[in-house]
Order: C-alpha cells, then sequence, then structure tokens
C-alpha cells in the first residue's frame, strides 16, 4: 500500500472505482470524483453512474462544472428566445442574482442571450441532458479498528437514512489478512463493504465485496411510485456536476506540483504524488510552499517549449489531465 495511509488509500480506492465500477454487479458507465456531499455530510469517494449517450451530450457543456445558479439558467433555458423572467421558473431569491447568473451561463457559452430594449433575452444552446443514472458513496478507512469502526457506522447510517446516495460503501484495506468480523459487523447491513489489497499497487482485481449493498434508491422496496422530492434530486444533480468538474486528480489543484521534489509514482494501475524529499506521499496540507523541503523550480525549467511549456510542474498536470480525458472517452463510448 501506499506510505500515507488514508490519503494514497483514497487515491487507490478512486482509481480502482474507475477501473472496476460496479465491483458487484458488472460493469457501469461511471465517473469517480473524491471529498464531496452537502454541509451535513462529505464522502471521500463518489462514483457518479452515468447513461453514456446523455453524458456525451453534457460533455459538449465543457468540462467545468455547472454551478447551482448556473444549472438553474442552463436548465430552464427555453428552445426560442424570451425574457428570462418568462423562461426561468421562480429561484425562490431576488431576480437580480439570476440576472447575474445568466451574463455569466452567456459568458461560459452555455446558453444565448441578446437584448430587446431593456430586457435581456436568452435561449439554450442545446437541451441540458438527463446524464445522471446513480449517485454511490464510499467511505474509505484502511485502518479499521474499534472506534473508527463506531464513528463509520454512524456516518453510514446518516447516508442510508437520508437516502441521498443510492448506494453505501465502506472501503478497508486487508493486505492479504481478514478484516476483524466483529468490526465489519458494526456496520449498517445496507452498506456495502469492500476488502482491499493494494500491497502490490492497484488494478482491477485487487479487491473482494465483503458485503454486498441495498438499494437505498426511493422504489427500491417494491413502491414503484416512490419519488425522491425535487430539492433532493437537484442536489444530487449539483453533487453530480461538482464530481464531473472536479473529478479524483485535482489534488494537484492544492498541491506544489512546481516543486522539483514533486513526482508522479506508479502504483499499478494508478499514479499517486510523491514527495522524493521526505519519501512518502504527501497529504495537500504538507506539500505546500510553507513545506521546509519546498524547493521550487528553477526559472529555465520553467520556460522550456515554445510557446512556454513549463517544466516538470505543468507537465504533471498535463498527464493527469490526459487520464482524465482519457477515462471520459473510455464512459462516453459506454465502456
Amino acid at each position: 500500500m501506499t506510505p500515507d495511509a488514508e490519503f494514497g488509500y483514497e487515491l487507490l480506492v478512486c482509481r480502482y472505482a474507475e477501473l472496476v465500477w460496479h465491483p458487484s454487479e458488472g460493469p457501469r458507465p461511471a465517473i469517480v470524483s473524491r471529498q464531496l456531499g452537502t454541509k451535513e455530510r462529505r464522502w471521500d469517494t463518489v462514483v457518479i453512474e452515468v447513461d453514456p449517450e446523455a453524458f456525451g451530450r453534457r460533455r459538449a457543456f465543457g468540462d467545468r462544472t455547472i454551478g447551482s445558479d448556473l444549472l438553474h439558467v442552463v436548465r430552464g433555458a427555453p428552445a426560442e428566445w424570451a425574457w428570462y423572467r418568462d423562461a426561468l421558473p421562480d429561484p425562490g431569491y431576488p431576480w437580480r442574482y439570476v440576472r447575474q447568473a445568466v451574463h455569466r451561463a452567456a459568458g461560459r457559452d452555455l446558453i444565448e442571450k441578446r437584448r430587446d430594449g431593456n430586457r435581456i433575452e436568452i435561449r439554450r444552446v442545446r437541451p441540458y441532458p438527463d446524464w445522471v443514472e446513480r449517485i454511490v458513496a464510499v467511505e474509505n478507512k484502511p485502518d479499521l479498528d474499534r472506534s473508527a469502526a463506531d464513528r463509520l457506522a454512524s456516518q453510514l447510517e446518516h447516508d442510508i437514512g437520508t437516502a441521498l446516495a443510492d448506494e453505501a460503501w465502506l472501503a478497508t484495506e486487508t493486505t492479504g489478512e481478514r478484516v476483524e468480523p466483529a468490526l465489519l459487523r458494526e456496520m449498517p447491513v445496507e452498506a456495502g463493504i469492500l476488502a482491499t489489497d493494494f500491497e502490490g499497487g492497484v488494478d482491477a482485481n485487487a479487491a473482494d465485496v465483503a458485503w454486498h449493498p441495498s438499494d437505498l434508491s426511493p422504489g427500491a422496496a417494491g413502491d414503484a411510485d416512490a419519488r425522491r422530492d425535487p430539492e433532493t434530486e437537484t442536489l444530487r444533480l449539483e453533487i453530480a456536476e461538482r464530481a464531473y468538474g472536479k473529478g479524483w486528480r485535482s489534488y494537484h489543484d492544492t498541491m506544489r506540483p512546481d516543486c522539483r521534489h514533486f513526482e508522479l509514482r506508479r502504483e499499478g494501475r494508478g499514479l499517486v504524488p510523491y514527495c522524493a524529499a521526505k519519501g512518502k506521499v504527501p497529504t495537500a496540507r504538507e506539500c505546500s510552499g510553507s513545506c521546509a523541503e519546498f524547493s521550487p523550480e528553477p526559472p529555465q525549467w520553467r520556460t522550456k517549449g515554445w510557446p512556454i511549456e513549463g517544466g516538470p510542474g505543468k507537465g504533471f498536470k498535463r498527464v493527469l489531465a490526459r487520464r482524465r480525458e482519457r477515462e471520459q472517452d473510455r464512459v462516453e463510448g459506454g465502456d
């Protein structure tokens, strides 16, 4: 397993999910992100199962997250020109904020806008697709002891009770040994348990399903008419949008890949950040400009290439961006 138990493990779980999902029911097109949720609850790993064709239409809107205020505009924009206050549903807050969102959405080419006298009219560029199939929450705990089991059980019970996610999982490390059954029995029976062994890095065979999860979505218990309330569905879409825009390789945004000690190292079929000075996988807090070992790349590294392509730090970012794009291409293709 990677040297940093929590952060490194989280990255390997994300890569495993990207390779294998769904671990117990066979391949499903999905994108993976990390450290997302709501004000009340943050999930370690988030898996968004998608409709491949609709996901392709979502990608046509660009690579960035469409935030909640912009979603209100993009989803409601009409096929024909209309005053924005006639076209969009009442937001429940002052319309001046909607007007600001209209300008931002048009600035990103998410909609079209024009002025008719003193009124702003909008028209959609394309329909916003229904691309999200299911949302899965995964809690990661490589070293599952009694106190961690108690805490995780409470968190998973919250996930099950709110049913914001369609499935809830616990991922824990075995390193070739069985997870203590008494600790697993502390978990809610509705939560799935993934027993991982990343000793040799991450690949498609690096985990086993120790317990299969229950379907938490409305209607799973047999009530075909059960539905989530509109506010919950909107919140789920906002989470999915953040997952789409952020992904799980965005750790380079909170680290210092421009440090001469920063590296990307292979862990099986995954890449993780590595600090050559400390000889470990650093956390975002450790890998910062305030680190005593921080040594910025020399200027001659940063000005390589024409036009300027930069040194290794920018190269690392390009590698991670290409990997993310490649995975999105695969998901769009339904693989």
